[in-house]
């Protein structure tokens, strides 16, 4: 019978070179770099949109939600394209496509067909739970009254570069009808 031959273990080796470099521990000797932690998990880094799609897209297709697959899919395609022409803002990728399913439903409620509208006022919600928190009435109008004390605009023909400021200070946070709305009562009730 022959005997097997086993080559030592990394723990039996000690860390490279034989001696204690810098760098290593006890915990190089059992096979980790020095600052690793066990059980701890991945390091912690940014969840990018598109990542957090991916994860909801895959815990949908588990628990099978066609109707949420079909919406995450389409919404991941259109971030995907916006990625490959170099569009890289995410943010205004979601707007667009949330406001493209609130038209539709539009159309869709005055077409008569309630039941398609209600479908695409629920991907509008879904895309909306990826979107950072829509400003208050209250914040818009303060928003609003520094625009206008900025811009020094006194009636509603100033309202342009009012418009402007307060999109610039809004940053998609808030539609641009809701806002050109507010800007406009602003101006004619001063």
């Amino acid at each position: 019978m022959r005997a097997r031959i086993v080559a030592p273990t990394r723990r039996e080796r000690g860390p490279p070179g034989g001696a204690r470099r810098r760098g290593w521990s006890a915990r190089a000797a059992r096979g980790r770099p020095a600052g690793s932690r066990r059980g701890r998990g991945y390091p912690r880094r940014s969840v990018t949109v598109v990542d957090q799609l991916r994860a909801d897209l895959t815990a949908a297709m588990k628990a099978g939600e066609r109707e949420r697959v079909g919406a995450l899919r389409m919404v991941l395609s259109e971030l995907q394209k916006a990625a490959k022409d170099g569009d890289g803002d995410e943010l205004a990728v979601l707007r667009r496509e949330r406001k493209r399913r609130l038209d539709a439903a539009r159309q869709f409620r005055d077409g008569g067909r309630d039941e398609l509208a209600a479908r695409e006022e629920g991907e509008a919600e879904l895309i909306a739970a990826y979107l950072p928190a829509e400003l208050s009435d209250d914040e818009l109008d303060a928003l609003v009254r520094d625009a206008i004390a900025q811009t020094g605009a006194g009636s509603p023909r100033d309202m342009g570069p009012v418009m402007k400021a307060v999109m610039a200070a809004v940053a998609g946070r808030a539609d641009g009808r809701r806002v050109s709305a507010r800007v406009r009562e602003a101006l004619s009730g001063r």
